[in-house]
Formats: structure tokens, sequence, C-alpha cells
């Protein structure tokens, strides 16, 4: 059993600052820290179990982080999914968990791999499940991502009472060409009262640049995850298009928010499929939020909707494409605009970059935001952990804590 580390129980603890209701209060805790100047954790991702459900008799929520460890010299090199799980809100951490087997890599003949990324778990109420989605990457024999590759979403069941996951699954797609390159990751769902998920993907033919995003319609029966249909395709003409969409339903609307090499995206919707003209994302004063290539995700409350991102403009220069402090500001959901003065820190910057991260609705009380240290830098060398290390970077795994003012009724 791990306990969290004491020096940063209680890193920090703030009121946003001239916000409207929802307010919050913010705990960030360090589940872990340090690493082996070779390899790193990223992409840490939690799950619930929640209380009183066969999946979990105790009275507080399971928590399950899934993480994979990426080699520093290299691009998306990743390994197995890992996870730690806690049983008593984060106050100790059990992990981490390899799981090779069955969230690791398979070897082909030809030396090639194939392996499970960008993983983000999420509870089926429906089925009672923890249901991890993301996506699958190719590797060359000598380990690095194939220019030219299929792509599929790739899902996994996890076991509450083995404390393991079940053999990853690929969704099936329409045999389409431009479903050949196809996968959620980093995405951010919404599942349905029936059951039904709202699925976010990105898309494109395996020797195309051009990726296009849609939301899939599916049903899941607490082992198989099925196509049913998709909505519409969106993408826009700058460098590669859309990817990594996220969505959230709010005020009887759907949000979808994008990434793009030069800015992020958003769009809306009424059905959770169709959705109106992509636009960039700005401040309510007419100027560009600042954030690029990079995702943002939702944190939804009852009374108030938010985003959380990066961007440039924070004296940030110096990280990866901006790609830290994390922020988090409220959204105007009638003008669809960030609300400048309510914008606060959520993720300190010390020089790594926390721009792949991941939003869990724990319990009505709490939100948390999980994310990494990516021990990777600018260039002209990107693989110098030194660089970040000097500005206080230690790959520490955070979770920083939204505890609401006012429960979240969206959330049992």
């Amino acid at each position: 059993m791990r306990q969290l580390l004491p020096a940063f129980a209680l890193l920090a603890l703030a009121t946003i600052a001239r916000a409207e209701p929802p307010g919050f209060e913010v705990q960030l805790d360090v589940i872990s820290s340090g690493f082996d100047k070779e390899t790193c954790w990223v992409h840490p991702r939690a799950g619930v179990l929640p209380p009183g459900t066969g999946a979990n008799p105790r009275a507080v929520p399971g928590v399950v982080l899934t993480l994979n460890k990426l080699r520093l010299t290299g691009s998306d090199v990743f390994y197995a999914i890992n996870d730690f799980r806690s049983d008593d809100l984060g106050a100790t951490w059990e992990g981490p968990t390899a799981h090779p087997e069955e969230l690791g890599r398979w070897k082909h003949d030809d030396g090639t791999e194939h392996s499970i990324c960008d993983v983000t778990p999420k509870w089926h109420a429906a089925s009672g499940t923890l249901l991890a989605t993301g996506q699958t990457v190719w590797y060359t024999a000598d380990n690095r991502v194939k220019k030219v590759r299929p792509r599929h979403t790739a899902y996994s069941v996890y076991d509450p009472a083995t404390r393991r996951w079940s053999r990853r699954k690929n969704l099936a797609m329409p045999d389409e060409p431009r479903f050949a390159s196809c996968g959620a990751g980093s995405t951010q769902r919404y599942d349905l009262p029936d059951g039904r998920i709202l699925l976010p993907v990105y898309f494109k033919e395996p020797a195309a640049k051009q990726l296009s995003a849609t939301v899939v319609l599916c049903e899941f029966d607490g082992e198989t995850l099925r196509y049913v249909e998709h909505g519409t395709e969106m993408t826009v003409p700058e460098e590669r298009g859309l990817a990594e969409p996220s969505i959230t339903k709010f005020g009887g609307r759907y949000f979808l928010t994008l990434r793009n090499d030069l800015a992020a995206y958003v769009a809306v919707g009424d059905d959770g499929l169709r959705f109106g003209e992509v636009k960039p994302w700005t401040f309510d004063d007419g100027e560009p939020l600042g954030s690029y290539n990079t995702q943002a995700h939702w944190v939804t409350h009852s009374d108030g909707l938010f985003l959380v991102y990066t961007r440039r403009g924070a004296d940030n220069d110096h990280v990866f494409r901006h790609r830290a402090p994390l922020f988090i500001a409220r959204v105007d959901p009638d003008k669809v605009q960030v609300l400048r003065e309510t914008e606060r820190v959520l993720v300190p910057e010390h020089g790594a970059r926390l721009g792949n991260f991941g939003v869990t609705d724990v319990s009505p009380d709490e939100t948390w935001v999980t994310v990494a240290e990516w021990m990777q830098t600018t260039s002209p060398n990107p693989y110098d952990w030194r660089v970040p290390a000097s500005h206080g970077a230690d790959n520490r795994v955070y979770a920083a804590r939204i505890r609401w003012a006012e429960p979240n009724a969206l959330v049992e």
C-alpha cells in the first residue's frame, strides 16, 4: 500500500475568484513522483467504482487510475497499461500494477508490435462495469510509430474482484476506407440514460493527412461494444484537421471540444450526434483562447460548465507546445466562450508538459482532474529530461480534487 507523499498532500487549496456558482476548492494531491530517467508515467486517467454496487459494496467510491510508461528517447513510444487503485478516496494508493498480457504490446512475425494507448476509463451504470476506451498504435521493428498504419478504437473491462482488465477488443466500424484509421484516443464520452454511449472518435484513411471527428452511438452489454451509427463528420482545412474530441451535455445541449494543430475548436448540437459549425475557442472578450495542438476536456456540474485546457501567454514558452500550467475556467453555454475572469491554475507548471489528462466525477461532492508531468521538452533535444527537471518537474502524477461548494446533481 503506497501512502501519499506528505510533502505534497495539500499543495494547493484555493477558491475560484470572481466566479458565479458553483464555487469550489481544489486540493492537489501527488499520487506518485520520481522516475528512472529513461521512462516516465503519462496519460493518468481515473475511473470510479460507485459505492453500494456489485463492483464496490463499500460506502465510499473506489478509484482505478490507468496510466502507462513512455520511453523518453522517442515520440509516443508507449508500453503496457498499469493502474493504481484507492479504496479510501485517495488517502492511500495500491500499485502500480502492470497488465502486459491484457493491455500490453502484441508482437508480430515481421518484428512490428501494436498496443493500446490513450486510455480513458469510465463507469457504465447500465451494465455495472468500468469500461476503458482508447486506441491502438503500431510500432516498427526499431520501435518507432508507423507513419502509415491502421488504427482502431480499443476497449477493455475491469474486473473489480480480480483487479484485472479484460483482453483488449476493437470496436468494429463500417468497412469503409475512411474508418481504417479510427480511434477514441484521449476522448471523453457521454453515457445516455438508456445505457447507450456517445463515444467521440477521430478518423482518416491511413495514408491521408487530414483527420475528421465524429460521435459514434454505441451499445454496450458489459462485454462487447457495438457500433450503431455515427453523426456529423467534422474537420477544418488547417494542418491535420480535428482530433481528440470530447463531449458533454449541459442545459439540454451537447458540447464538443476538439483539437487542431493551430487552435482548439468547439461545436454544439441538440442530440449528441449532429452538431453545428465548429468554431475556434475564444475568451468572452473575443480574443483567442490560445490553446493549440493538444486536448481539452470538460468539467460538468449541474450548475455550471467548465473547460480544462492549456494555452499560450502564461510565461510558459519553455514548455513543449505551452502544455502547462493546466487551467480551468467557466464556459458561457449560450455564447460558447470561456469566461476570462474565472480562469485559474488547476495544476501548476514545473517545466514539464501537462497536456494529456483526464476528468472524473468521483462523487457529487468531488470531480478529479488527473495528469502527469511528461518529462520531455522542446527542441533541439526534446528527450533531455534535465530541462523540465531544472524547473522542478519530477514526473509527478497529480490528482487535482475539485471540491464543490454545492453537490453536483448530475452525479449519483
